[in-house]
């Protein structure tokens, strides 16, 4: 079964910026040479993630202060005393939703909802620009 494995670059804000790659990742899997298959979409960096959701700015501030009662960023996290990068909570975050994601798709469409959409979270403390891996698998 062929695979081919592409690159994106995307710049998130810091503390919890989130960025709808859904387009991105649509021409990447139409300008394959996949027909059918699947595409697995994955951030490299332990203080980013990939899900799903509506994106849409009062969703996104939802998410952010979810986030922030359920995994706080300002708390005194062990992992602070390793760098200095005050960033725990932001590992924390990125284990808690995780890194990847994979999407079916069917004659070179993603099989998305109508109100559903690819995003990239990025959890650390400044903004930061990160390498996205689409691993697309299928037949031609």
């Amino acid at each position: 079964m062929p695979v081919e494995t592409k690159e994106i670059s995307v710049i998130g804000k810091e503390d919890c910026g989130i960025v709808d790659i859904t387009e991105e990742v649509s021409n990447v899997v139409k300008n394959s040479k996949i027909q059918n298959g699947a595409v697995t979409i994955f951030c490299i960096g332990s203080t980013g993630s990939i899900t799903t959701m509506e994106s849409e700015s009062n969703l996104s501030r939802d998410v952010s202060e979810f986030l922030e009662r359920i995994i706080p960023l300002d708390r005194d996290y062990h992992h602070h005393k390793t760098w200095g990068d005050f960033n725990g909570g932001s590992h924390l975050r990125a284990m808690f939703l995780g890194p990847s994601l994979t999407v079916p798709f069917v004659e070179k469409r993603l099989t998305l909802g109508t109100w559903q959409q690819i995003v990239y979270l990025n959890f650390d403390r400044i903004e930061k620009t990160r390498k996205i891996i689409l691993q697309i698998i299928g037949e031609p």
